[in-house]
């Protein structure tokens, strides 16, 4: 296997560090306390294609491969984890999706505008009775002529509040159970579409998690991505990419923790001298970088299958799931080697441990990963 990167994903890489440490990384912690959008730093992402990196240029995007995105995310990331959703949302949920199942004007039209940036994509597949059961799709579709009118309840939509397009499955007969659902993009302003509730999170609190209702909301058949009862798949298929920014996004997390943990154990004297000295601290960092730079790799591995049109069902999903509990371990060791300061909010440790925590249940949690592995083996 060649490690080497090309020269335009070592690019990709050092402009993601560069405005993540000159634009993102100053602001985290208002960010974080204010539960604002970062609309600013969001913007110059989109400015920079980063908001539309594996989208071919005629649509918008960087018309980079994964590798580059998944490089660029993990920086971001490490940077602050808001940023780093609302980049992976856009990309993986919403761009590819389009991408890969619009027809050439739903390209045109749904799809350009959010890769270039200058509008934003979410995702709505979670209902309030349909999380990890993704196929217990209760938002209805009725077929009405030329149009679909939606009905139904999504919940936890990440840029759900600024989201100028979604992506929204329904099914158009429950009895037909995953057979039945199908994908639609919902421009914001439809009637009947609807930001209903902001949720209050522990953590990514930049990041908006919204509830959205439809109430008659009527859709052109023009916007029905793939054909009647395609919908599962293509929640599917864009879950198998998503997993991978999620992946990234969690090294970038685990990553910030680690920087920060050695730099404090460096100045932070006790006993007469700094608590790098101590073994147990030694050890904490050295299982840290160890499991990182291996969740990086997983990663990478999925990103690479996927630019190379191979199936990385299962890779992706081992990938989604090391990664975040490698960042849940790395964050929690954070706090312990910060001590009693790792607990206050002055300073970052705490904040990683908030922000690693759901990379382990968004995009699939870490029992359905172990499901997707299981079943891929067994199969």
């Amino acid at each position: 296997m060649d490690f080497e990167l090309t020269e335009e994903q070592r690019l990709f890489q050092e402009t993601a560090q560069q405005v993540a440490e000159k634009e993102i990384t100053p602001i985290a912690e208002r960010v974080d306390e204010s539960g604002q959008f970062p609309r600013e730093t969001i913007a110059q992402l989109g400015e920079l294609g980063f908001m539309g990196v594996a989208v071919p240029q005629e649509y918008g995007g960087a018309g980079a491969d994964t590798v580059c995105y998944v490089l660029a995310l993990e920086e971001i990331s490490r940077a602050c984890a808001s940023h780093g959703v609302i980049m992976s949302v856009n990309n993986s949920l919403y761009c590819e999706p389009v991408l890969r199942f619009g027809m050439e004007e739903q390209k045109r039209r749904f799809l350009a505008p959010v890769a270039s940036g200058k509008s934003m994509g979410c995702f709505c597949l979670s209902e309030p009775g349909a999380g990890s059961d993704a196929a217990n799709q209760q938002t209805t579709a009725r077929r009405e002529g030329d149009w679909y009118v939606l009905n139904g309840t999504k919940n936890f939509i990440t840029n759900g509040n600024e989201a100028d397009y979604a992506i929204v499955f329904a099914t158009v007969n429950k009895a037909l159970k995953h057979k039945g659902i199908c994908a639609f993009a919902v421009e914001r302003g439809t009637p009947g579409f609807t930001v209903a509730h902001l949720e209050k999170k522990l953590g990514i609190r930049g990041s908006s998690c919204a509830q959205l209702t439809f109430d008659n909301c009527r859709v052109s058949a023009e916007n029905l991505l793939g054909k009647e009862g395609e919908g599962f798949k293509i929640a599917l298929a864009t879950l198998d990419g998503g997993r991978i920014g999620i992946a990234a996004q969690a090294v970038g997390i685990a990553r910030a923790a680690l920087e920060a943990s050695r730099d404090y154990s460096k100045q932070r004297i006790q006993f007469g001298k700094p608590i790098a000295a101590n073994q147990a601290i030694q050890f904490m960092l050295a299982d840290m970088a160890t499991e990182i730079d291996a969740a990086r790799l997983l990663t990478l591995n999925a990103a690479l299958l996927k630019d190379r049109g191979l199936r990385h069902t299962k890779e992706s999903s081992m990938a989604k799931l090391y990664a975040s509990e490698v960042a849940m371990r790395a964050s929690i060791k954070g706090v312990q080697i910060f001590g009693g300061y790792g607990y206050m909010m002055d300073y970052p440790a705490q904040r990683f441990m908030r922000d690693a925590k759901i990379t382990e249940i968004y995009e699939g949690t870490s029992e359905v990963q172990r499901m997707v592995i299981a079943s891929a083996l067994l199969s």
